[in-house]
């Protein structure tokens, strides 16, 4: 499994410096599709057979990747873990079948965003305006129908990331990547959306049509942490830097002093 340089144009890097092969690509797919069924097979040992898959294949792939990306992959995994717990225990949108994190969920979403930052850069950019048409007719209907009035929440969260993001390409992929993710899973009853919003008390479907939205809301929000954690260590390496500087001459002194009392003594 490899990891090579990400042939996109500098605004749609999205700050990772490398991206998976053809066939690193393909050994991710086939590690969701698998872990996704595994969880099903067995009430708790296909989930943690899962959850190993899951972590052994983020393990290998995180030591194969530059420094700089792997501070994004790690803020990828924080943000889709705390992510989890509020939406699944906390507000509730959904339940996992043994009403649970899995241990395959926190690493799943990385190797999701490796897989779509893969596919994004072979897509043709007619993928933009193609995904919010065609979504945003079917969420149209959905709402005028009353048969998912959340897809319009989760559509206009997707159309605030196309807007906000440079790379749009990727959100584009990675919400059909996405989406094609949570008709298995649900499919496969891993996981099972409420028919009624929890607090909101609207209906949705299961899954919503737009619930790829919240992916690249992850998407964001990872970028955003990891560009911080930039920012902070920057800033902290050219206070030391100062320092060093200020601290020369004092530091001279220090020096000529003792010498100074080493010769009286």
């Amino acid at each position: 499994m490899t990891l090579t340089p990400n042939r996109a144009s500098q605004p749609e890097r999205n700050y990772i410096d490398v991206v998976p092969d053809g066939r690193t690509a393909t050994v991710i797919f086939v590690t969701l599709v698998l872990g996704l069924w595994m969880d099903r097979l067995s009430p708790l040992w296909g989930q943690i057979a899962a959850g190993i898959l899951s972590w052994g294949l983020f393990i290998i792939l995180y030591h194969r990747t530059p420094a700089k990306s792997r501070r994004l992959l790690m803020s990828c995994l924080l943000v889709s873990f705390a992510g989890e717990i509020f939406c699944s225990l906390i507000w509730g949108l959904y339940d996992y079948r043994l009403y649970n994190i899995p241990h395959y969920v926190p690493p799943g979403h990385v190797l999701v965003f490796l897989l779509g930052s893969a596919v994004a850069q072979r897509l043709s950019r007619l993928i933009i305006p193609a995904v919010p048409l065609v979504i945003g007719t079917y969420v149209l209907a959905g709402y005028l129908i009353g048969f998912d009035r959340f897809g319009m929440v989760l559509y206009l969260m997707f159309l605030g990331c196309l807007i906000a993001e440079k790379n749009r390409r990727l959100y584009a992929t990675m919400f059909i990547l996405c989406l094609a993710l949570e008709f298995y899973g649900t499919w496969l009853g891993n996981w099972t959306w409420k028919a009624i919003v929890p607090v909101w008390e609207i209906r949705t479907d299961n899954p919503p049509v737009a619930s790829g939205a919240f992916y690249c809301v992850l998407d964001f929000l990872m970028l955003r942490l990891a560009l911080s954690y930039e920012a902070a260590t920057s800033f902290l390496r050219t206070l030391m830097m100062r320092l060093r500087q200020e601290m020369g001459p004092a530091r001279k002194v220090v020096q000529y002093v003792a010498e100074g009392i080493e010769e009286g003594d």
